[in-house]
């Protein structure tokens, strides 16, 4: 693992924050890295925006804030519209599809992967568990973790009584995943927001 900067947002009641905490275990406790993670919550924390930072990287972390995050996980329409413009060049961006419509992005070669989390949970049965669908997904195309590194800290931090639910919801999401890799990221189409559904 190489010092890599990442911010998850969206709104309140997404388990943003849960889903960063998650990724910061896993890269720091499961694999022996290291991880900061700060928040900040808006108006958003009773249906607004919330968003969380981390750094990770396989030394002592210095500085525990971003400056032009290498990953983003975005799940809403105004976590887009206000941090998607800080992505590094070359980065990759991860959506909720069906809740984020991306336009032009000032950054170059960004990637730009999408999943309608919330509908994948939403057939699973818990609505709820639609950042774990979304943690998932984020191990499949970053790569950045290993897969049962991601799974583990899940595990830890989830109920006994949810395990199942959240492990259908985590595997769904991660295959879903590894299907984007082999179909390509997505192609934006500056004249057509909507078209953000559709793949190379």
């Amino acid at each position: 693992m190489q010092l890599t900067e990442i911010r998850v947002a969206g709104f309140g009641g997404q388990g943003v924050i849960m889903c960063a905490s998650v990724i910061g275990r896993a890269a720091s406790i499961v694999e022996d890295g290291f991880a900061t993670m700060t928040q900040n919550f808006g108006p958003e924390a009773r249906g607004g925006a919330c968003s969380a930072q981390l750094v990770l990287s396989p030394e002592p972390i210095l500085y525990p804030y971003i400056e032009q995050p290498d990953l983003m996980v975005l799940s809403s329409q105004e976590a887009f519209v206000k941090f998607a413009k800080d992505i590094k060049p070359g980065g990759t961006l991860i959506i909720e599809q069906d809740l984020v419509r991306v336009g032009e992005i000032d950054a170059s070669d960004v990637k730009v992967y999408g999943i309608p989390s919330t509908r994948i949970a939403e057939e699973l049965g818990k609505r709820m568990v639609q950042n774990i669908v979304m943690t998932g997904f984020f191990g499949a195309v970053t790569g950045l973790i290993k897969r049962e590194s991601l799974w583990k800290a899940v595990e830890d931090t989830i109920p006994a009584a949810s395990v199942e639910l959240n492990r259908k919801a985590f595997d769904a999401g991660y295959e879903y995943g590894l299907q984007h890799l082999e179909s390509g990221a997505i192609e934006l189409d500056e004249e057509d927001p909507a078209s953000i559904c559709e793949q190379e």
